[in-house]
């Protein structure tokens, strides 16, 4: 079976380097799926999950947005942040959740509410991952 390379990298360090068959990624216009030997593509990311086929197994990863870069043999994601499912600590997105809402629902005049929504939602996704509804 044919794979590609795939890193996914955040400012921190890499955070997944692998052989996979397929990945999944959703880009801010929809749903792509890279095989090997897909053309060469950038595309921005949503904040999402990425699937990653390997060896009958799906990996799945939470990424906050970024961007792919894809080549005939390689995939690369840099995001601003990414935890592999088994990593994300659901306490703390939990609590991450509790947050964005308690600044959603104030109303206050300095709360920056594009900001409050993007945490919510980047915590939501981890959520998501974690309990595997992707």
């Amino acid at each position: 079976m044919k794979t590609t390379v795939v890193n996914i990298v955040t400012p921190d360090g890499p955070v997944y380097d692998s052989e996979v068959s397929m990945v999944i990624v959703k880009t801010v216009t929809g749903e792509m799926g890279i095989l090997p030997g897909h053309i060469p593509t950038v595309a921005p990311l949503a904040v999402s999950a990425v699937r990653l086929k390997k060896d009958n197994n799906t990996e799945v990863v939470a990424v906050s947005g970024g961007f792919v870069e894809i080549r005939p043999d390689k995939v690369t994601i840099l995001t601003p942040s990414a935890e592999i499912a088994d990593h994300i600590d659901m306490i703390r997105a939990k609590e991450a959740v509790k947050r964005a809402e308690q600044r959603l629902q104030s109303k206050q005049d300095d709360i920056d509410f594009k900001r409050a929504e993007l945490s919510l939602k980047r915590a939501m996704n981890r959520i998501n991952v974690k309990e595997g509804n992707i």
